[in-house]
């Protein structure tokens, strides 16, 4: 038997959209974020989904709840920050136009899209991956154990180490990824 992951981004955020550090900031998804959303709901329509995964934060649970439209058979919604979004520490709320300015393009770029470098107060993609692999661990045993496809409604920053993951890519490449806001990605698990 053959259970799947339904692994997808949260729609667009106001904080996407005007560029600026969202990290654990609780930013609204914008409207076309709700589209986003309604986008990955009818690509999922006719997937079963028997438990599903989410964040604290509201743009992961409101992504989730426009998908979860379709799926009455889910018997379970599962809170896990393991999958939270990186914490960009003092760059959350900043734009990516001031930090540029005041540290110039180079220290952003180590910053925004560095494996180990970490914002002041922040987190690296390494320590992201560190707590996205151990979700992925306990997922794996409760998929094979249960029986059951997931769905999850994640972060741009924590979808990465998914990817890596299932999709065995290097950190190179794990970086180089850009995750769309309207579709998802599948990954079977052998029970």
């Amino acid at each position: 038997m053959r259970y799947y992951i339904y692994l997808f981004r949260h729609g667009q955020t106001y904080y996407n959209k005007n560029k600026r550090f969202t990290g654990w900031k609780d930013s609204k998804l914008t409207f076309r974020g709700i589209r986003d959303a309604k986008i990955i709901a009818k690509k999922l329509k006719n997937k079963k989904i028997d438990v599903a995964y989410q964040t604290r934060l509201s743009r992961s649970r409101d992504t989730l709840k426009e998908v979860l439209k379709y799926h009455s058979e889910c018997r379970k919604i599962i809170n896990d920050d393991r999958m939270i979004e990186r914490k960009y520490g003092n760059l959350q709320g900043k734009y990516h136009s001031t930090i540029i300015e005041r540290y110039g393009k180079k220290q952003f770029d180590i910053w925004h899209r560095s494996y180990n470098a970490h914002p002041p107060k922040g987190e690296s993609i390494k320590m992201v991956e560190d707590r996205v692999r151990k979700f992925i661990k306990d997922l794996l045993k409760k998929i094979k154990k249960e029986k059951i496809n997931v769905a999850i409604s994640t972060h741009g920053n924590s979808m990465r180490p998914f990817r890596k993951y299932f999709e065995k890519l290097n950190n190179k490449q794990m970086m180089k990824l850009e995750n769309p806001y309207d579709d998802y990605f599948v990954y079977s698990v052998k029970g």
